[in-house]
């Protein structure tokens, strides 16, 4: 009698154990349906709306209009988020307290490194190249005759500090 006691027992937390376990695996699998999934072509992203060009992450500049992709910059997370920067724009030497990788989804940027915009250090990066925002190091860009789409992945929280005060556009509002 023991035996078959004993027997249902492990019957009973088994079943709930498997019961928990797809309760939890069903729970995973919709939240990754519902915010996991991304697909965006070269014209979805063309199309994007900006959230805020003085949203976390972004240079404050009205000629940079910033997309939050996922997450949000302002929290310790991954994001993603994308950058549209107008034609003729120069974006003065800033640093950013986060590592971020960015890609160059279209148009030529011009990227720099240093404590001050310097077009004889600026690499010029068509569409594919890859470059590093490496965490409270100072950079610039610039464009040229065409806008510039720019996809950034950083570890947040994230934000703008510039070289220069005066060259942040916020201190001019």
């Amino acid at each position: 009698m023991k035996r078959n006691s004993f027997k249902n027992a492990i019957k009973k937390v088994l079943q709930l154990t498997i019961a928990v376990v797809l309760l939890f695996c069903t729970l995973i699998a919709s939240a990754q349906q519902k915010d996991g999934q991304l697909r965006l072509t070269k014209q979805d992203i063309m199309n994007l709306k900006s959230n805020d060009p003085k949203a976390p992450g972004s240079s404050n500049l009205s000629a940079v209009q910033e997309f939050v992709i996922a997450s949000d910059p302002s929290k310790a997370a991954f994001y993603t988020i994308i950058i549209k920067v107008a034609p003729h724009t120069k974006i003065p030497a800033h640093l950013h307290p986060d590592e971020r990788m960015a890609t160059v989804i279209s148009g030529t940027w011009y990227f720099g490194y240093g404590d001050k915009f310097d077009e004889s250090k600026l690499k010029e990066l068509p569409a594919g190249s890859i470059y590093s925002e490496v965490k409270n190091q100072n950079h610039f860009a610039m464009t040229g005759d065409e806008p510039v789409i720019v996809a950034i992945t950083g570890y947040g929280p994230s934000g703008v500090a510039y070289v220069n005060p005066d060259d942040d556009p916020l201190k001019h509002k």
